[in-house]
Order: C-alpha cells, then sequence, then structure tokens
C-alpha cells in the first residue's frame, strides 16, 4: 500500500473514531452516559460532548419535554350513589430524575406510560366514588382533577416523573340514566333559583 492509501485509511480511522466519542445534545433532550453497564453522566447542557469509544461507553437519549398520557380504554367508576360513568382523562408528566427514570422504567417512555396508565385510572376510581354524580360534572371536578394528582405524587417519585398537570376531558353516563341525571340536575337548579326569589321576596 503506498504512502497515499495509508493516509486516507488513517484519515478514515480517525473519522469513524471521532464519530463514535463526540455527540450532540439537543436542548429538547437528556444524554445518558453509561460506562460498561452503569449510568456514569446525565448531560442536560446542549451542544456538541465527547465521550470514550464503544464499548467502554455508550449513550442513549431520554426527552425532556412534557408528555401527553391519554386514557388508554374507557372503564365504567361508579359515583357514590352507585351511578355508573366513564371518564377520559389526560396526564402531562416529563422526565425530572433520569437515573431513577432508567433504573425502573427503561428507556423507552411507553414501557412509562403502560405502568402509570393502571395507576392513574385506580387514582380517578378512588376520587370518583367518594362524589355523586353533579360533583363530578360540575362542582368538584377541579377537586377531583387535583386530588387525583395529589394522589399520583409518590408513584412519580419512584418512577422519575413529575406529573404537570392532571385533566379530565370528557364525562360520559350509561344511556339509561343521563337523561335523569340531568333532569334531576335542571329541578336542583330551579328549585334553588325558586327558593332564592323567595328569601329575597320575604326580605322586602
Amino acid at each position: 500500500m503506498n504512502r497515499i492509501g495509508l493516509i486516507v485509511v488513517g484519515a478514515l480511522v480517525a473519522l469513524m473514531l471521532a464519530a463514535s466519542t463526540l455527540f450532540v445534545v439537543d436542548q429538547r433532550a437528556m444524554a445518558v452516559v453509561y460506562a460498561l453497564g452503569e449510568i456514569k453522566e446525565v448531560i442536560i447542557e446542549p451542544g456538541l460532548k465527547a465521550k470514550l469509544p464503544p464499548p467502554f461507553q455508550n449513550v442513549v437519549f431520554l426527552d425532556r419535554r412534557i408528555q401527553t398520557l391519554d386514557s388508554p380504554e374507557t372503564r365504567p367508576i361508579f359515583t357514590a350513589e352507585k351511578k355508573s360513568l366513564v371518564i377520559d382523562w389526560l396526564v402531562k408528566w416529563r422526565i425530572v430524575e433520569p437515573r431513577q427514570f432508567i433504573r425502573n422504567i427503561g428507556t423507552d417512555i411507553r414501557n412509562l406510560e403502560s405502568r402509570l396508565s393502571p395507576v392513574v385510572q385506580a387514582a380517578f376510581n378512588e376520587e370518583v366514588t367518594k362524589r355523586d354524580v353533579r360533583g363530578v360534572l360540575s362542582s368538584e371536578r377541579e377537586r377531583i382533577m387535583n386530588d387525583v394528582r395529589s394522589r399520583l405524587a409518590d408513584e412519580a417519585k419512584a418512577f422519575g416523573i413529575e406529573i404537570v398537570d392532571v385533566r379530565i376531558k370528557r364525562v360520559d353516563f350509561v344511556a339509561d340514566i343521563t337523561d335523569s341525571v340531568y333532569r334531576r340536575m335542571e329541578s336542583e337548579d330551579r328549585k334553588s333559583t325558586r327558593l332564592n326569589s323567595s328569601h329575597e321576596w320575604i326580605s322586602r
């Protein structure tokens, strides 16, 4: 092999070595550097970074943006009046402890979603069964979402994530009780209006 060939081969080897040791951290992600299977470093500052070549060190990336988990299926929940309803919800979350996240979940956020979904559903079950339909529909809706978020705090910490928000998107009722529920609510509203009018007339 002539001298030019040696130079070309040397340049290719150098490029391959550089490609295996340099990596770019996007501002929307965090980099986790592994050293022989153990987490050595977590990098959150964006930019060009360096590491040892494989197999000495490897790098994986985690999305640091807020993620959305939607209720995967609709399961009936019984209220305090034993009325059956289904709730569509969503949870906003993000990774805050990447080491904890990887130890318990791995590097695929789909693993987190499959484990978090039943936890969220159970929290909604606990909160809804303590309240009547009217409360779920309106008066205690905000309180339910806040209480579910509080219930998820410990589980979220174990997963290495933070629960940013919990929202109820939609509430559906079993067909045979929907009309009666709304009729009762309208009746109570009319009764409340009549009582307020009576009190105003008496005060005059």
